[in-house]
């Protein structure tokens, strides 16, 4: 097998946030206009496979996901060849669960996610040894992965928070598959550390912070890490197959590929895609980790060649520098990803394929406000160009479902329609008290979207003890959820 590439990265800033648990209650229930019941945030309850956009192509724009979706900070999306989705997000705080890389998994084409636990039970002890002589890293950050001849390469990063003491590893797998017997990460030490020097002999301070690394090919199939975070911004490293780190004298032969040239210079999260002929350089601006104050963007900018220049929309070098008469030139950066609606600081971002995945801070979710979610998009490319759909639509239910009879044992079935954007999903509920409580369906059907309305159907086959059963249908999408009014099962003997 040659340099096949299912890749991914995941790449964020400085994470500090309080990632604690990852199960959410639903929030209280208010009554909506039109009969409906108005929930003001998306329910962190897992639910089982069947959403997803059926047969039809899915639309460009902002992917609705519902399940497990939280903490989850500097996404790294790869979608494996059985179908399954995997996001590999930065490990909790405080070695909650031993700190390492969590990992989330889908079923149903990347809507429903259910948590599968982390890379390893704890930090290796060696990253322990390299931060003896001050404070150890709560967690490890940032991962990526990327495929090459049947080797999955998982980098990521431990540093002292709001520092440039940091190093990026790499662990091993020849498989995603949890349930595989072959399936383990094998620890494969360090591949860089900071601060680095030798990078410009004209300017021995300039170095970069090692962590957020990015991997991508160019056209002769010759590795790059993307690399860098604040300090003196974004760095392009040379690394060889099949180990995976720096080729010999890489010091030398690293470019720098963006430097905002602005107080603090708030610039990381380094992905590199190609599509169509371009190399798209994505970084995350300004700051991360916050919650609701946080500044995060997501900007790009695209190259003809691995190594850059890069250059965004309006022309400008991602690479700022200093005129010879001393006049400063920012770095350029198209911001195509911001703030808008619930989404708060969206950035730390990866690629796969069209899909872009995210973090952001959540302002729906009243139970804990701000919690690191995972968003993603699909991406649109205009005029070669990749854009974002940030229309904001609270879900809307249309459709009600009805009152139903049927038989014991015999088929029958519920259905709703809603509208928002992003495009909702349906989560089905039933209560057996009178709507006192109630509890998801175990098998969730798809929504199907179409044009701007999702639709989904619960089918059932009732039994005797579910006569007077309510059955409802949640929809929900990044900014809010809402619950059609309840339909009644009146259910007869055979």
């Amino acid at each position: 097998m040659t340099m096949s590439r299912i890749r991914t990265r995941l790449v964020a800033g400085l994470t500090a946030l309080a990632l604690t648990g990852a199960g959410l209650a639903s929030a209280p229930a208010a009554q909506a206009a039109g009969g409906g019941v108005t929930l003001a945030a998306p329910s962190q309850q897992g639910n089982g496979p069947g959403h997803g956009s059926g047969p039809h192509e899915e639309p460009t724009g902002g992917k609705s996901v519902v399940g497990e979706t939280s903490p989850i900070h500097d996404p790294a999306l790869v979608i494996d060849d059985d179908g399954t989705w995997y996001v590999y997000s930065t490990g909790r705080v405080n070695r909650e669960n031993g700190g390492t890389i969590q990992i989330w998994s889908s079923h149903d084409e990347g809507t429903t996610w259910e948590y599968a636990g982390t890379v390893w039970d704890r930090i290796p002890a060696w990253i322990d040894e390299h931060f003896s002589d001050g404070a150890l890293p709560d967690n490890l950050w940032a991962p990526e992965i990327y495929e090459n001849d049947g080797t999955y390469y998982l980098y990521y990063s431990a540093s002292r928070f709001g520092t440039s003491d940091s190093l990026t590893a790499l662990a091993t797998n020849t498989t995603l598959d949890p349930a595989d017997p072959d399936y383990e990460w094998v620890d494969q030490g360090l591949v860089v550390e900071s601060p680095a020097v030798g990078l410009d002999p004209a300017n021995p301070a300039k170095t970069f912070n090692a962590i957020d690394a990015g991997i991508v090919e160019d056209e002769a199939g010759n590795p790059f890490m993307a690399i860098g975070s604040f300090w003196y911004g974004i760095f392009l490293v040379p690394l060889e197959w099949p180990s995976g780190k720096p080729v010999e004298g890489w010091q030398a032969r690293t470019v720098q590929l963006a430097d905002r040239y602005v107080p603090g210079n708030p610039i990381e999260a380094p992905y590199i895609t190609k599509h169509d002929g371009y190399y798209y350089l994505f970084v995350s601006f300004d700051s991360c980790c916050r919650g609701a104050d946080s500044t995060y963007k997501v900007a790009v900018g695209r190259s003809q060649s691995v190594t850059g220049p890069y250059l965004d929309q309006e022309g400008r070098d991602m690479l700022g520098h200093v005129e010879p008469d001393g006049t400063v030139v920012q770095g350029g950066g198209t911001v195509v990803l911001d703030a808008h609606g619930a989404i708060t600081g969206p950035g730390g971002q990866s690629v796969f394929g069209d899909y872009l995945a995210f973090h952001y801070y959540d302002a729906s979710n009243e139970e804990i406000p701000y919690f690191p979610t995972l968003g993603l998009q699909k991406i649109d490319w205009v005029d070669g160009w990749p854009t974002f759909d940030q229309t904001v639509a609270l879900p809307e239910v249309t459709r009600d479902p009805r009152d139903d009879t049927a038989r014991e044992g015999k088929r029958t079935s519920f259905s709703a329609r809603a509208t928002g954007t992003p495009r909702p999903v349906a989560v089905w509920q039933t209560s057996a008290d009178g709507g006192a409580t109630w509890q998801d369906v175990a098998d969730q059907p798809e929504t199907v979207q179409r044009n701007r309305t999702a639709k989904s159907t619960l089918t059932l086959r009732p039994t005797a003890d579910q006569d007077g059963l309510l059955v409802r249908a949640v929809f929900s999408n990044a900014h809010g959820r809402t619950a059609s009014a309840p339909a009644t099962l009146t259910v007869r003997g055979r």
